[in-house]
C-alpha cells in the first residue's frame, strides 16, 4: 500500500472556466426559483395573517348531484388537476355552479367601464354576461346592473407581480389583495358612473359559491381573482358597496 499518493492538479483555463460556470448557473438557478415562488410564499403568510378565509358555502354537496359530478370531473376539488383547465373562461372559477355564465343576459347594458384609482386601472371593460378573460372582465351571472339594488360579481384574471400589465386583461387584477378598506371603485356606464367602497376582503374555495348570490338590502359590488399569484387554487374576493352622495 502506497505511502503517498501524488495527484496531478488540473489548472488549466478550459477546466476553471467550467468550474466557474457551473457556479454561476447554479446561484442564476437559484435567483429564478426564488423570483418564482416568493410573491406566492409572500402573499400565503399575508393571507394567513391579515386576511379571512371564509368557510361557508349555500350548496350542499352529494353524491347524487350531477353537478357536484361534473365538477368533480373538471378538478374543482384537485388542485393537481388545475392545469387541465383553461380559467380564460369564467364558468370554470366555480365548478358548483354549472357553466350558466354563457346563457344571454336578459339586461339591456352589455357592457360597461370599471376603474380603480389606487391600481391604476383605468376604464378596464366589463363585459355582462361574458366568458372571455383574455378580452375583457366578466360580469357574472348578471341580475342587476351597478348602481341598481342587489350583488354586481365581477371576475378578472391576476398572474405573478412579475408579468403584470395594467393593459393585459390576462393579468389586470394581479394587485388586488393590495386595496383597504375605504378605497374607490368607480363603475361608469354611458354617462353614469357609481362609486363603491370597499368594506371587505376575504378567500374562499372555489366550490364556496356564498359570495355570487344577490343582497337585495343595497347596491353591493364583489370583484374576484385567483390566488395565490399565479395559481389558481382558491378566489380572493373583494366586496364593496355602493357610495350614496
Amino acid at each position: 500500500m502506497p505511502l503517498r499518493v501524488y495527484k496531478k492538479q488540473d489548472n488549466s483555463f478550459k477546466k476553471k472556466t467550467i468550474n466557474y460556470l457551473s457556479y454561476v448557473f447554479l446561484i442564476i438557478g437559484c435567483l429564478m426559483l426564488f423570483w418564482s415562488f416568493y410573491p406566492i410564499i409572500s402573499f400565503e403568510i399575508y393571507s394567513q395573517l391579515f386576511l379571512k378565509q371564509k368557510i361557508a358555502s349555500p350548496i350542499i354537496s352529494s353524491d347524487n348531484n350531477a353537478l357536484s359530478q361534473a365538477g368533480s370531473i373538471l378538478g374543482s376539488f384537485n388542485i393537481f388537476s388545475n392545469n387541465l383547465r383553461d380559467f380564460t373562461h369564467a364558468s370554470i372559477w366555480f365548478p358548483s355552479i354549472g357553466n350558466v355564465s354563457a346563457s344571454k343576459s336578459i339586461l339591456s347594458v352589455k357592457e360597461y367601464k370599471l376603474s380603480i384609482p389606487k391600481l391604476n386601472i383605468n376604464d378596464a371593460k366589463v363585459v355582462v354576461g361574458g366568458e372571455d378573460l383574455n378580452k375583457s372582465l366578466v360580469h357574472y351571472l348578471p341580475e342587476t346592473l351597478p348602481g341598481e339594488y342587489g350583488n354586481v360579481v365581477i371576475f378578472g384574471h391576476s398572474t405573478l407581480p412579475q408579468l403584470y400589465n395594467v393593459k393585459d386583461y390576462k393579468t389586470i387584477f394581479t394587485f388586488l389583495p393590495s386595496l383597504e378598506k375605504g378605497d374607490i371603485i368607480k363603475i361608469k356606464i354611458q354617462d353614469l358612473e357609481y362609486e363603491y367602497v370597499v368594506y371587505d376582503m376575504f378567500i374562499v374555495n372555489p366550490d364556496q359559491v356564498e359570495v355570487l348570490k344577490q343582497q337585495k338590502d343595497g347596491s353591493y359590488l364583489t370583484l374576484i381573482t385567483c390566488v395565490p399569484p399565479g395559481t389558481y387554487l382558491k378566489r380572493l374576493v373583494v366586496k364593496a358597496k355602493l357610495r350614496l352622495l
